[in-house]
């Protein structure tokens, strides 16, 4: 049975599959109360990381066009669609901000329990690995690689990338009653809490910002998420700089939009 193009490009069915296999797995863990760094646990925690991955392979062998197939590879493996500059922002956009922000209110540190890690080139290369393959590789090949597109089908960028960014944080939600993850550690309802989906929403248009300048690269996302997953594990500041950076992500979210919205008005003009 062929499975018609309007479903395998569909983000509500993207997002219906990549819960139902994340949720699958981490509610069990959450509802078992026990630490999932420290018990078998730890096995659910991460297949359930693998649901943004495991719905968008799906979804792309189930495209009846070999065309799309091919190209969703091309912008998981290409890195000359990102090019100089895009890597600077890619890899060095997010930490410069923590940087600044920690210098100007509190200073920055090294997290004490990774410190021996990252003093050594084999532990920070293990930690470095570690967070691409758990976290943004997986995701991105699903929010960026299946879901965007979809909703840039039907929406303009910003609601697109809103819409995305509310989702990717919602989908964590599990998380933040599973003993031993970061989420848990934040707290559910928190300010904190709110922080952090606050951030998934405003980042999203950065993301999405970053992915148009670079033919659509898949790649570019997972790096950008890459460094603001690798940033957050490795150094610590103070609770005010991480407001000041979500702040600082929402003026720039806020700039791209203004620069897209400018963009459509211009080619209206034009026609």
């Amino acid at each position: 049975m062929r499975i018609r193009p309007s479903t395998v490009r569909s983000p509500w069915v993207f997002f219906a599959v990549a819960f139902g296999v994340s949720w699958l797995f981490w509610i069990p863990a959450a509802l078992s109360g026990r630490d999932v760094t420290n018990s078998p646990w730890a096995l659910a925690l991460y297949a359930g990381g693998a649901g943004p991955a495991v719905a968008a392979v799906l979804l792309v062998v189930a495209d009846p066009d070999p065309v799309r197939r091919r190209d969703y590879l091309r912008r998981v493996v290409d890195p000359r669609r990102i090019g100089g500059r895009w890597y600077v922002v890619a890899l060095g956009l997010y930490p410069t901000l923590v940087v600044t922000a920690g210098s100007l209110l509190g200073g920055v540190g090294v997290a004490d329990e990774i410190a021996g890690a990252v003093a050594r080139p084999a532990g920070l290369a293990a930690l470095a690995v570690s967070t691409f393959v758990f976290g943004p590789l997986p995701e991105e090949l699903g929010w960026r690689g299946v879901a965007l597109d979809g909703l840039l089908d039907r929406l303009a960028m910003v609601p697109a990338s809103l819409l995305l960014g509310a989702v990717w944080g919602l989908w964590h939600l599990p998380l933040f009653v599973m003993a031993g993850t970061y989420q848990h550690g934040l707290g559910l309802g928190t300010a904190t809490f709110w922080r952090f989906m606050a951030s998934t929403t405003v980042l999203s248009v950065l993301f999405t910002w970053l992915y148009l300048n670079t033919r659509r690269s898949i790649l570019s996302a997972v790096l950008l998420h890459f460094s603001i997953n690798l940033t957050g594990t490795v150094l610590v500041v103070a609770d005010a700089a991480q407001w000041l950076v979500l702040g600082a992500v929402a003026v720039l979210a806020a700039a791209v939009a203004g620069r897209a919205r400018a963009s459509m008005a211009g080619r209206e003009v034009a026609r």
